[in-house]
Formats: structure tokens, sequence, C-alpha cells
């Protein structure tokens, strides 16, 4: 029986592990914000469009969430083979936003302030995929041996790859959320009409 219980033990520690080394990390949170100028939602909007971050070859953006994210990691040598032990992420995620450079009057003030709590929340969850991507990072890398691998050269080729190809999946889920927030009747394109015929 007490060897039952220790096994039974062991195997609720060992399927903690995975939640402790996601724990160990958190990301840095940054807000930086650009100024729009007007009175009414329609000269906010415009502005917005003048002055908004660049988003490839679609123009400005309203917001943007971009990322720096580097890593530190360990690698051993086990009988000619190298295998990566461990990889500790340090991630920045910063959110680009629209700020009005004067006060505004009450009404547009009222729904200004509903527009860009739904922009942020729009951010935050490019900002949660980003996350994601990180922790499938660690998952896909961590633990990975490569063998006849002793100067460890061949390992990052291989992790190269991997993290590439979740480096495009991630792009693409931000690209399909984007287009379907976007798309007439989607969360922005409420937000945006409401914004601009409200005041």
């Amino acid at each position: 029986m007490k060897t039952v219980v220790r096994i039974s033990l062991l195997a609720a520690c060992c399927a903690l592990l995975p939640e402790i080394a996601h724990a160990e990390w958190q990301a840095v949170e940054k807000i930086e914000s650009y100024a729009v100028s007007g009175k009414s939602g329609a000269e906010l909007y415009a502005s917005i469009g003048e002055r908004g971050p660049r988003a490839g070859d679609n123009g400005s953006a309203i917001a943007h969430t971009n990322f720096r994210l580097t890593w530190s990691r360990k690698y051993e040598n086990q009988r000619n083979a190298c295998t990566l032990v461990s990889a500790k992420p340090k991630l920045v995620i910063t959110y680009t936003v629209p700020k009005p450079a004067g006060k505004l009057p009450d009404a547009v003030a009222r729904n200004w302030e509903t527009f860009i709590t739904g922009i942020r929340r729009h951010e935050a969850v490019h900002g949660e995929m980003i996350r994601e991507m990180v922790k499938s990072i660690e998952t896909a890398t961590v633990g990975l041996s490569v063998p006849d691998d002793p100067k460890c050269t061949k390992i990052r080729a291989e992790m190269t790859k991997r993290l590439s190809e979740l480096s495009q999946t991630q792009r693409q889920r931000s690209r399909d959320f984007d287009r379907t927030e976007l798309s007439e009747g989607g969360n922005i394109h409420q937000l945006i009409l409401a914004l601009v015929n409200g005041a």
C-alpha cells in the first residue's frame, strides 16, 4: 500500500511540472501612446488614420501589439548528443494605442472611453496569443535532444525550424483574429461606427 501511495504522489508531482515551468516567468507589458487630435469622434478617427502605427502594406492601424523575445538556454552534452535542458524566456509585449492630445467634450469623452476600452481588449487578445506561442516554444524545445551533436550546432538548426513554424502559426492566428474583428459587423467595426457616429 505504501508503494502505491508513493507512486501516486510522484505522478501528482510530475503532473504539476509543466505548470511550474510556465509559472517561472512573467511577460512584461508596456503601453505606449500616440497623440490624436479632434473634438468629435469623426475627427479623432481621421487623426488615427493619419498618425496610427504602420500595419504592413495595409496603411495605418488603430493600435498595434509588438513583442521582444529573448531566451536564456542551457544545453548539455549527454553521450555525444546535445540536449536543451532548460530555457527561460524574457518576453516584453508593447501595446501602442491612440490617446487624445487635448480635453474632449463630455459626450465625445464618454464615446472615446468605450472605444479605447474595446481597442485595448482587442490588443490584449494579441498579447495572450504571443504568450501562448512562447509556452508552445517551451513545450516544443525543452528536453529536445539531437544525437551526434557534440558542439550543439544541429540542435540549434532543429530549434530554428520549430520556432519558425510556431511563429508562423501565431502570425496567422493574429491575422485571422483581426480579419474577423475588422469585418463588417465585427467588434472593431462596431467600435469605429459608435465612435464616428456617436458625437
